[in-house]
């Protein structure tokens, strides 16, 4: 990684990915400038040490100039059922957005570029692992509107000279610090199953134990936040001008719902009762991560891997976000 200091825009930097990147290159040395309408994120989240701009990324020329070395983007609606029943939020947050803030790199000269991308890009995987080679087909609009923003940046690379990676994440979890998981409403399994540990719900609905896995239920890849985080800045230094590089971001091991509940009762010693729902459609058996290209292009190794490790600091967060908790 980079040992030179430099200045970065953070967009979304008070949601839970960008928050934990912003602090990651604070203490890397560099500046960091947060972009965010807290309409998902929250002021708390923003680390210390980063100027805070409370505004929308449609508006990014007010403050974009040629003192930044490059942005990293992660402001975007992500809630997949959301997106289908509200597409028009999607696509005027997600890629008008996304082209109001290319515009503004350009014209400031900004030529660095990290996107967040998403696994939902693939849509229903035609093999496992999944590579980036595999066809894209998205099944909600969240996922058609990270694809469509991949495009535009390809193009901004091809025509400008943009040097550009997206990160492609499969699930990501645990927590950073005083960085975790506060999605409202929460959708991801980790911090659902916390919240029966912790009282807030009384079980866990598990969607589907048909399925042609090990014990019936869906198969993930989980990836720990803070592996997450230390590709980003890998991702700085690998940016090349007139390149779009894409990565799949994700372990490449695949953990069970069921596995996952277990490990939640052992980690944190609370009974997790299971409520047995009918499969969600879209849901594939098992979406697992070839990182391949990570490893080769960016020097990118996770060392965070273990679940019950990934699991043990999500529930550190959880607790500290509930101090009343059992």
């Amino acid at each position: 990684m980079s040992k030179s200091p430099k200045k970065y825009l953070v967009t979304g930097g008070a949601g839970y990915v960008g928050s934990v990147v912003a602090q990651h290159l604070l203490e890397a040395g560099h500046a960091v400038t947060v972009l965010d309408d807290l309409s998902t994120g929250f002021r708390e989240g923003v680390p210390a040490g980063a100027e805070f701009i409370e505004g929308r990324i449609q508006d990014a020329a007010k403050w974009l100039d040629s003192s930044y070395d490059g942005v990293l983007h992660f402001a975007a609606y992500s809630q997949v059922g959301e997106s289908v029943a509200d597409p028009e939020k999607y696509w005027v947050n997600n890629v008008g957005g996304s082209t109001a803030l290319l515009a503004a790199m350009r014209d400031a000269g900004v030529r660095t570029l990290v996107f967040s991308s998403t696994a939902a890009t693939y849509g229903e995987p035609v093999s496992s692992p999944i590579t980036e080679a595999d066809p894209t087909a998205p099944t909600s609009p969240y996922g058609a509107t990270k694809l469509a923003v991949d495009h535009m940046i390809t193009g901004e690379a091809a025509a400008h000279g943009l040097a550009a990676v997206s990160l492609r994440y499969f699930n990501v979890a645990g927590a950073y610090g005083s960085c975790g998981e506060r999605h409202s409403p929460e959708s991801h399994l980790i911090p659902l199953v916390l919240q029966v540990a912790l009282g807030q719900r009384a079980s866990i609905s598990v969607y589907g134990d048909d399925y042609p896995t090990p014990d019936g239920t869906c198969v993930r890849d989980y990836i720990h936040v803070a592996d997450l985080a230390e590709a980003h800045l890998l991702a700085l230094d690998a940016a090349t001008g007139g390149e779009h590089l894409i990565c799949n971001l994700g372990n490449g091991n695949g953990f069970s719902v069921r596995e996952v509940i277990e490990t939640v009762r052992q980690v944190t010693g609370h009974p997790v009762p299971e409520t047995a729902a009918p499969r969600r459609g879209g849901d594939p058996a098992v979406l697992v991560a070839s990182a391949a290209t990570a490893r080769e292009r960016l020097g990118w190794q996770p060392s965070r891997a273990d679940l019950a490790g990934i699991v043990t600091d999500a529930w550190t967060f959880a607790r500290r976000e509930e101090p009343t908790a059992p």
